[in-house]
């Protein structure tokens, strides 16, 4: 089964005030991928600038749309996408 794996990393210097509501928002559009069956997994990084999500049927192009309407995406230092097929 396909999968695609999105390494994102934030800006941390500066973060606006409403940065706590910010990830409130985030949160709440992540919980609603895993509701839909999209999303299969969510790390945090440890160093706390960013995240790993890892999606199931849905293509790059798809992620890519979906990751821009993160409410942390103007805070977005970089995203990273790799195409993944599971084996296990």
């Amino acid at each position: 089964m396909n999968r695609i794996q999105a390494i994102l990393t934030i800006h941390t210097e500066q973060l606006p005030d409403n940065f706590q509501e910010m990830i409130k928002h985030e949160q709440e559009v992540v919980a609603k991928w895993k509701e839909q069956g999209i999303l299969v997994h969510f790390f945090l990084r440890q160093t706390r600038n960013g995240a790993v999500f890892i999606f199931k049927d849905v293509d790059e192009s798809q992620v890519t749309k979906m990751m821009e309407t993160l409410p942390l995406y103007p805070l977005m230092k970089s995203i990273d996408y790799f195409p993944l097929i599971q084996q296990y």
